[in-house]
């Protein structure tokens, strides 16, 4: 008869440390066996050199040498459908509970409803925790049960909240031996599920307390490299974010705390409203007649819309697979009302492109600065591309970086003029919301 075991399956917590369901399943009677999955269903939507892809499957390449080394185990890695599967690991263990965190995304939903589905009929329990954010779903609503819509009183409910919780860290170091030893399973290559090595690299975070001290100062200066780079690693949970949290409030910057709380709203809106991720949130909106002019698309993909500071961006975005924050609301703003090109072509190259790429922080803020979202930018405020350059990239050196042609002849001519693509964009809007 085979050893009853638990499972643990790694998805968006690519740690050991203050992991909420691996402590949980740790403490339970039975040995763990972990367990990660390369979705098929999301990978082959993607380029074959993705450094997202690569940077999860390098970083589990780093746990499995860990857990090797020190308690000789290891992850069990798959590649395909997650239903498939699981049909297969049911087959070849003896499970009990199998155990992770929550995701709040909606492919993730259906995902774990059918694994739900499938281990209940083999009278297997399905236990998932709340591990990525501080809250979520329904943590924070209004006096009448209704979800919150605008950013600031959102924030303010949030502090209040949190200032009643005691945030715990969840130590798995002391029972790590209870992993399963050494498992038997094929452990997929990149090559072997159809990828490369990308040559882009995912920085490490930066969380230093000068960084943070001087994190209102220097925030929107795209040339200072300023931000903390957490993105990714939140994102793919390489850093538990309670442990980044604590940091935030023990340096008392209420700046950079509101960040991560940013990012908790945006997550709480995708859960109650996951129609934003292809209709506006205010649905008048849909009413746009969009011009979606191909060519100046692509002219806005590759950097060469004429505007030095949103090329700039495009241009980092393209070959280093982020973009500094302010300039994001640039490149948005400018091809949502100069060019009036569909806010959800601008979202589904950001998230073919982002090495950060978290689909409520993305769909919210492509909405916002389209106008169509949750506590959005009004439709009629419309960034200058060229004043920008004054208040964020004064002495130009961000341009100089990315667009070392700004001052030549082979330098392309404004894609549009500002206030006629200005009026343009306001009477189009007006048109479609009145």
């Amino acid at each position: 008869m085979k050893q009853m075991v638990n499972i643990f399956w790694f998805r968006r917590d690519l740690r050991f440390d203050d992991n909420v369901a691996l402590f949980e399943a740790l403490h339970d009677k039975h040995q763990v066996l972990p367990i990660f999955i390369f979705d098929s269903e999301i990978l082959e939507q993607l380029p074959e050199e993705d450094a997202r892809v690569t940077f999860i499957y390098e970083t589990i390449q780093i746990m499995k040498r860990s857990l090797h080394d020190n308690y000789g185990s290891d992850i069990a890695c798959y590649f395909g459908k997650p239903i498939q599967i699981f049909k297969e690991i049911i087959k070849n263990n003896s499970i009990e509970t199998v155990y992770a965190n929550h995701d709040y995304e909606p492919y993730a939903l259906k995902r774990d409803e059918q694994i739900k589905s499938l281990l209940a009929e083999q009278n297997i329990l399905f236990k998932t925790y709340k591990d990525q954010v501080i809250f979520e779903k329904n943590d924070i609503v209004k006096n009448d049960g209704t979800p919150y819509k605008v950013y600031t009183p959102y924030m303010k409910q949030w502090k209040a909240l949190f200032k009643t919780k005691t945030l715990n860290l969840y130590d798995t170091k002391p029972n790590l031996f209870k992993l399963v030893k050494q498992t038997h399973v094929a452990h997929q290559s990149l090559s072997e599920m159809g990828f490369k090595s990308s040559f882009q690299k995912i920085k490490d975070y930066n969380i230093t307390s000068e960084l943070i001290q001087n994190y209102e100062e220097t925030r929107n200066f795209p040339s200072l490299d300023s931000t903390s780079r957490l993105g990714p690693h939140l994102r793919f949970g390489t850093v538990s974010v309670r442990a980044i949290i604590k940091k935030a409030i023990s340096e008392k910057n209420e700046i950079f705390l509101q960040e991560l709380i940013w990012r908790e709203f945006f997550m709480q809106i995708l859960w109650h409203y996951p129609h934003t991720v292809t209709k506006s949130f205010k649905p008048k909106y849909d009413r746009i007649i969009w011009r979606n002019n191909e060519t100046e698309f692509k002219a806005w993909c590759e950097g060469k819309t004429g505007y030095p500071l949103v090329d700039a961006g495009m241009r980092q975005l393209n070959e280093t697979g982020f973009m500094h924050n302010r300039i994001r609301m640039l490149v948005g703003s400018f091809l949502c009302k100069h060019l009036l090109i569909d806010w959800r072509w601008g979202e589904a190259y950001f998230a073919e492109k982002l090495h950060d790429y978290e689909m409520s922080s993305n769909v919210g803020n492509w909405q916002w600065v389209a106008g169509c979202g949750v506590d959005a930018a009004p439709y009629f405020r419309i960034f200058n591309p060229t004043t920008q350059i004054e208040k964020f990239d004064k002495n130009l050196k961000y341009i100089k970086k990315w667009v070392p042609d700004f001052k030549e002849l082979t330098y392309p001519a404004p894609i549009v003029d500002h206030t006629f693509a200005r009026e343009r964009c306001l009477n189009i809007y007006k048109e479609a919301l009145n």
